[in-house]
């Protein structure tokens, strides 16, 4: 049983690493977007939940070959330790998805107003360009944002980052709404933030199940195997030195 899950540790370990630096690249990369800095620490917990489940994972596999009480002793305190970072791990990654999403639209809608741009071949590098780009989305909700936030009457374009990567020949032009992309930044960036802490959420959970019957397991052979250093006390060379 606990070879078996120690295993499973190995490849969380990889799934826990892979939801840690997405989360960390996330909010590196759109910093701008999210005020408090902290808000990738989920990431930096499921990255040492990962690098501790490796050498939980070697203990397991280790003390279903052989029992040492050493290592049966360590591998509770390492499965305690996992238990505190997951479970500290799942709770921001929840409470940081519902509070973030919030933040987004008010963000990428004082971007999208204080942008100043004019119907000319210029790409643009500003902040929202960037996202547009990347993202291939356009606007908060949709190509409609920019309209409302130019400051003409009757706007004849909107940005050049707005327009489809196949049409290489697209500025902007609102005549040709079939070349701009269809979804605004705010759901992508959604999906995409959730998706990450959803996935931290949810393997920090699957694991603490694991990890719960890999202590139960540890602690049958434990209680299977008494210390034999405490023999001793029950030995007649002991009652005899305590009667002198």
């Amino acid at each position: 049983m606990l070879g078996f899950l120690g295993l499973i540790f190995w490849g969380t370990a990889v799934a826990q690493m892979f939801g840690g630096v997405s989360v960390i690249l996330m909010f590196k990369n759109y910093r701008y977007l999210f005020q408090e800095p902290c808000l990738s620490l989920p990431g930096w917990l499921a990255l040492a939940t990962a690098l501790t489940l490796l050498p939980t994972g070697v203990l397991a596999v280790s003390i279903s070959v052989k029992c040492s009480r050493n290592q049966q002793g360590t591998f509770m305190y390492l499965l305690l330790l996992l238990l505190c970072l997951e479970m500290s791990s799942a709770a921001l990654a929840h409470s940081y998805c519902v509070r973030t999403t919030s933040q987004l639209e008010s963000a990428i809608s004082y971007l999208v107003h204080q942008h100043n741009w004019t119907c000319s071949q210029d790409p643009g590098n500003s902040a929202v360009d960037v996202i547009q780009r990347k993202l291939r989305c356009c606007g908060v909700h949709n190509y409609t944002d920019w309209l409302k936030a130019s400051s003409l009457c009757h706007p004849t374009c909107v940005p050049e980052s707005c327009c489809k990567v196949k049409h290489s020949l697209c500025w902007g032009d609102l005549g040709h709404v079939e070349q701009l992309s269809e979804e605004g930044c705010l759901k992508k960036l959604e999906d995409q933030l959730c998706f990450s802490m959803l996935h931290i959420f949810w393997s920090c959970t699957v694991l603490s199940i694991l990890e719960l019957l890999a202590a139960v397991s540890n602690g049958i052979l434990m209680r299977r195997q008494p210390f034999h250093e405490l023999r001793i006390l029950d030995s007649y060379i002991f009652s005899q030195g305590y009667r002198y």
